[in-house]
């Protein structure tokens, strides 16, 4: 159940950064627009954070087992899709059903995990495994697309997964134990509707900032419309009597923490393999394998820093491993915006400051995460997994279609727009504000957090 509930979570964390590598050749044979590009992965992440809590309940209503098997089915399904499209719609469309299909799949891992130990330290082992791999799996999509991208094609980025997912469907049929649900339950379809097109919308209206600037009617009119839609949810959860998200628990004083830490965390892990991959091939000059190869240490770092946070939250506390975590990624990040530039080296503008901000990252998601689960009572870990599980991928969506219309309007002024010149200073520009949002959250993290985060939800 441990090496399905990880491979399950790490193939659906991979394929949110895994189509980086891939998207310059991608746009070529396809014909895209250089806007359209982001949409590749905001398309996946999208239904990825709006439905996660929809198929959380639907585990407890179905069974864990029946979601899991479906949701891998979908995912195997689209990215045999995605793989054969021969139009930029097909390949969105395609996206945005892995999308669903992850959000099947991601919340059912970690309940897996932790129901198939009982003994509570071989369960927080387990669960650190799990975090380890799925930090690993956005780390290793740069690896896998560029060797893939390399030697057979960008289609290959997606036609890999059904094999894999094959082969997680004939262990989820034969190892997955059948256990009845309790089927009490209840679907906040509104909700998820609303959380998901609420965030899409957001979404378009910044990405449509780039062209059409942020005065447009079409750049405001979706914005309204995604604050709108967000309110409603919110109100929704507030008198629905089965909440996607309960509010209640936000009364939780380290689950409101915890749920705001994530959230530049997962911009981060989102980000910085979109801005460091188009650097390393559109200003570098590196091809695919070149620089799927660079992000290896980055991997390296992500596993290494999740596998020992563990460790060193005992010996400090959580609050300061989360803290330093979160400073750490700033410092890593500044050091990102000073080092790029367009005669840049791979060890000073890729390489160290990019083990900095991986390190920050490992640490302060692991801890973040093993937090959320630890700080609410036995009956509400599946939904604070779920607010954490989300609010990461948000994180990612929104991050990523801000800082693309930032960097898209920097490099498209000046002298020479579009120099590599242009595109570094662009590209450094976004690491300058993420700086600046891991900075403020670790200065505001031990305020935030009580001074015992163990306890439960009062």
């Amino acid at each position: 159940m441990l090496v399905l509930a990880c491979l399950g979570q790490f193939l659906v964390i991979l394929d949110v950064s895994v189509m980086n590598v891939a998207i310059p050749p991608m746009r070529q044979d396809l014909g895209m627009s250089p806007s359209a590009l982001q949409w590749v992965t905001i398309a996946y992440v999208i239904p990825f954070s709006g439905l996660m809590l929809l198929f959380g309940r639907l585990g407890d209503l179905w069974g864990q087992r029946t979601v899991f098997i479906t949701g891998m089915a979908l995912f195997t399904l689209a990215s045999l899709g995605g793989g054969l499209a021969q139009e930029p719609w097909q390949i969105l469309v395609a996206r945005a059903a892995q999308g669903v299909g992850s959000a099947a799949v991601a919340p059912v891992t970690l309940t897996l995990v932790s129901t198939a130990f009982a003994e509570v330290e071989a369960r927080s082992r387990a669960i650190g495994t799990w975090a380890a791999v799925a930090s690993a799996g956005g780390a290793a999509g740069s690896l896998v697309g560029g060797v893939l991208v390399e030697y057979l094609s960008w289609r290959s980025v997606l036609l890999i997964n059904v094999p894999v997912g094959l082969l997680v469907l004939a262990g989820s049929l034969a190892w997955l134990p059948k256990v009845r649900p309790a089927g009490s339950a209840k679907l906040d379809v509104p909700g998820a509707v609303l959380v998901c097109t609420g965030l899409a919308a957001l979404t378009f209206g910044i990405s449509r900032s780039e062209t059409a600037g942020w005065q447009a009617a079409g750049t405001l009119l979706p914005l309204i419309a995604g604050v709108i839609l967000l309110a409603l949810f919110v109100l929704v959860q507030a008198r629905t009597a089965a909440p996607l998200m309960p509010l209640r628990l936000f009364a939780n004083r380290s689950l409101r923490a915890t749920t705001v830490g994530i959230l530049p965390v997962g911009a981060m892990f989102v980000v910085m393999w979109f801005f460091l991959n188009l650097y390393a091939q559109n200003v570098l000059h590196y091809s695919p394998l070149q620089a799927g190869l660079s992000f290896l240490p980055h991997s390296l770092a992500i596993v290494l820093a999740s596998k020992t946070s563990a460790r060193l939250a005992r010996r400090a506390g959580r609050t300061m491993l989360i803290t330093g975590g979160l400073a750490l990624a700033a410092a890593g990040s500044l050091w990102q915006y000073a080092a790029l530039s367009a005669d840049g080296t791979y060890l000073t503008a890729f390489l160290l400051p990019g083990l900095v901000m991986s390190l920050g990252l490992g640490y302060a998601a692991t801890a973040l995460t093993s937090l959320t689960t630890d700080c609410v009572a036995t009956e509400d870990t599946g939904a604070a997994s779920g607010i954490n599980n989300t609010a990461r991928q948000m994180g990612g969506a929104l991050g990523l279609s801000i800082l693309s219309a930032v960097a898209a309007s920097h490099t498209s002024h000046g002298a020479t727009p579009g120099s590599p010149a242009q595109l570094a200073d662009g590209y450094a520009l976004v690491f300058l504000i993420t700086a600046c949002a891991f900075a403020l959250t670790a200065a505001v993290m031990p305020a935030m957090l009580p001074s015992r985060t163990g306890e439960t939800a009062r």
